[in-house]
Order: structure tokens, then sequence, then C-alpha cells
């Protein structure tokens, strides 16, 4: 079984709800690598999953499930998959996508740490924050009603043209 295999198996019931016992010790655990890396803007984490785990004093588990989580700001996406102790990882920070992200996946415990103000200005963390929930917003289509004129341009009634049945 994979490292990621165990993460996940720990993380979530086969329901596919959360094991709260695992997240009450993880959050705080993942809050700490993140407020390491804004406060020292480290914009490079780089080496083995378990000197990672080392350097963080969490489980090799835990760190994949950091990585897991930070995987979606990564190009190349890491393959989560084949991860074991020994394998090597360069994780890039992007500040932006990251903050982005964490807005777009509701993590307020990470987006409002105060060490983003050694990365962006208050303005700045405000417009990245309107800016990423204005981006998830859907605008339906209107309704075809069957009274409304139908769209082809016939002049017919929808009903009566091409919403006939």
């Amino acid at each position: 079984m994979s490292l990621y295999e165990n993460w996940f198996k720990k993380a979530y019931a086969q329901n596919g709800t959360i094991n709260n016992v695992v997240w009450s010790d993880f959050m705080p655990r993942e809050q700490k690598v993140y407020e390491y890396i804004l406060e020292n803007k480290v914009e490079k984490l780089e080496g083995t999953v378990k000197q990672l785990s080392e350097k963080f004093d969490m489980s090799v588990e835990y760190i994949v499930g950091f990585i897991d989580g930070i995987n979606d700001t990564q190009e190349p996406k890491i393959d989560l998959q084949k991860l074991e102790e020994s394998s090597e990882v360069c994780i890039k920070i992007d500040f932006e996508t990251l903050y982005k992200k964490m807005v777009e996946y509701k993590a307020d415990h990470l987006y409002n740490l105060p060490q983003w103000k050694n990365i962006f200005t208050e303005d700045e963390m405000k417009a990245l924050y309107r800016g990423q929930k204005s981006s998830r917003t859907y605008i339906r289509e209107p309704k075809i009603e069957r009274n409304d004129p139908c769209p082809c341009g016939s002049g017919k009634k929808y009903k009566k043209c091409c919403g006939a049945k």
C-alpha cells in the first residue's frame, strides 16, 4: 500500500466522511508548515518525503497529506501514488496561487494566517480574496420558458417550435 493510500485510509472513513481525530491532529501541524513557508518566504521546499517529515516533525503520511493539499498549486502535479519515503519532492510555492486555492477550499484557518502580511499588503489580500470568490460565481443562462419566443428566430413560441415534443 502506498503512503498516499495510508494517508487516505487514516484521514477518511470508508463512507467518505473525515476522521475527526486525525484531522484535529493534522491541521495544526499543517498550519505550522504554512507558517514556516510564509514567515521565511520559502519559494521551494525540497527533499525526500522522509526528510520533510523529519523537518516538520510529522509522520510521512501527514507530509503526504500536506503534499496532497498543496498539489493543486503545482505544475506539473506530483504523482501522489508513487510517493515513497525516499522519493525526492520539489514543491514550488507560488504565493498568489496558494492564497487563492486556500480561499477556494474555504481553508480560513490558512488564508487568515497573520504571516500572509509578510507576503501581501492588506489591499492585495482583499483583492485576491474578492477575485477568487467572484471567479467561482456561476451565472446561469436564462431558461427558455414555453411561451417565450423561440431562440431559433422563427418568430413562433418555443412550445410550438423547437420545444415541441
